[in-house]
């Protein structure tokens, strides 16, 4: 640990210097480096990822004293052919492990052996695109559906994208997540599960975009509290909005409710995401301070048959409450306070700090993967503090394409931890260095639609 800790600290006061934006994931900095090789023809181009992150955690499992030291490495590797200018054909392998970390050790978002995690059809004209096969789904700012790239091994869906529309748009898209096998061939479940409706609205207000939405989880086989098997039905209904306002302020968030049934429960639950900024940019540095809160309903223990946690649904949840990732977006109120540098074009520094509780002491607390880590007592837990964060956090592009990420958190645990045997302080440690290339024919390809790769 100590290591890593030097490492970080060293890089967050001397990375040096064409890309600045604010350090909220899952916004990216770098491109692709790209490679002419003239016998191509111009409809094919290959495109290549490799990443390599070193973390370095003290008291892995909440078990004090248990360090553990590790390197987990990606590379994706895609190919996309465009035989007519209304079609794209898209393939992306990914192969990602753990290394030096026990099996017992491994999170299921660690490791996938060779496979496949896109591959799709992209029908498109001028205002019409469908997207059908094995692809990404990101919305906002990915806290309810994103890719979660910060995992070794990100999110996928197989099914079909429709979106309608430029500048304003809706997107329809009936799918089903992949699920992630290291064994074998990653597969989704049964059926298509997971249904929505999102707009798009960037000229309604000025420097404003909007995002409401219409999700639907339907499950065919779940189990209630009361061990009766029926299906789920789960809508979700909610608004992402992001703003720049006068004078150097800015807001975003989301707010949503979910309503259904859950086999014989009924389901009543929300949250919310409320973030209210301020840009320097006259001072050197051009800090930007940001005020932040986070609530998500938990189960208030007075009705057994209604279901109050709120599902976080498939969310890019990396640093949603602090860099260690412990926790999930369910049964949980948090207080945050960050403040974000740009000493150059291309470098971000972050440091933040947030002070996380239960939504209800009636209800448990929940990892980053919407499993439950533990329960309440009988009779509740008597406060709700989970605990408090204190992270620092660095990006630096090197020649667009090549990305340095670097930062320490640290978790303090609170009494719901502490009275749970789950009270080891935790720090976690990284340093990832990412590069990506792609190679065509080198001609402008009039072809070619815009497709955002994801850019850390």
């Amino acid at each position: 640990m100590r290591l890593i800790l030097s490492v970080t600290l060293l890089s967050l006061v001397s990375v040096s210097s064409a890309y600045a934006q604010r350090e909220m994931y899952p916004e990216k900095m770098g491109t692709q480096h790209k490679f002419e090789y003239d016998p191509l023809p111009r409809w094919v181009t290959f495109d290549m990822e490799l990443r390599g992150r070193t973390e370095e955690q003290t008291s892995l499992g909440y078990v004090s004293g248990k360090d553990r030291l590790y390197e987990l490495t990606r590379i994706r590797g895609g190919v996309t052919v465009r035989p007519v200018s209304w079609l794209t054909g898209y393939l992306q392998f990914q192969d990602a492990h753990a290394l030096g970390l026990p099996l017992r050790d491994l999170a299921s978002n660690m490791r996938d052996t060779f496979d496949l995690r896109q591959g799709y059809l992209d029908f498109h004209s001028r205002s019409v695109q469908l997207v059908a096969g094995r692809q990404e789904l990101r919305f906002g700012d990915e806290r309810v559906v994103g890719v979660s790239d910060w995992t070794n091994t990100g999110r996928t869906w197989d099914g079909f994208k429709l979106r309608i529309g430029a500048k304003n748009n809706v997107e329809l898209f009936s799918t089903s997540v992949v699920l992630v096998r290291p064994g074998s061939y990653d597969t989704h479940g049964a059926g298509l599960t997971f249904h929505g409706a999102v707009g798009t609205m960037k000229s309604l207000l000025p420097k404003t975009t909007l995002q409401p939405f219409v999700l639907v989880k339907a499950e065919p086989r779940v189990k209630s509290r009361q061990n009766i098997y029926g299906t789920e039905t789960e809508v979700t209904t909610g608004i992402f909005w992001d703003s720049k306002l006068p004078h150097g302020f800015d807001t975003s968030g989301t707010v949503d409710l979910q309503r259904g049934s859950y086999s014989n429960d009924s389901i009543h639950a929300g949250a919310a995401i409320l973030r209210a900024g301020w840009s320097f940019a006259s001072i050197p540095g051009k800090p930007h301070l940001q005020g932040e809160y986070d609530y998500a309903t938990g189960y208030s223990g007075t009705n057994p048959l209604r279901i109050g946690t709120y599902d976080q649904q498939y969310p890019s949840s990396h640093n949603a409450f602090g860099e260690v990732d412990l926790f999930g977006f369910q049964n949980i109120k948090q207080n945050r306070l960050s403040l974000t540098l740009s000493p150059r074009k291309n470098i971000l520094v972050l440091f933040q700090v947030g002070s996380l509780h239960l939504a209800s002491t009636h209800d448990g607390v929940y990892t980053g993967s919407a499993s439950k880590l533990f329960g309440p007592p009988s009779s509740g837990f008597t406060h709700d503090g989970i605990g408090t964060e204190f992270d620092a956090s660095a990006k630096h592009v090197w020649s667009d394409s090549f990305v340095t990420n670097i930062g320490v958190g640290h978790l303090f645990p609170g009494y719901v931890m502490t009275s749970s045997n789950h009270g080891a302080p935790l720090t976690v440690a990284f340093v990832q260095l990412t590069y990506r290339f792609k190679v065509d024919k080198g001609s402008e390809n009039h072809f070619e639609i815009d497709r955002k790769h994801p850019r850390d």
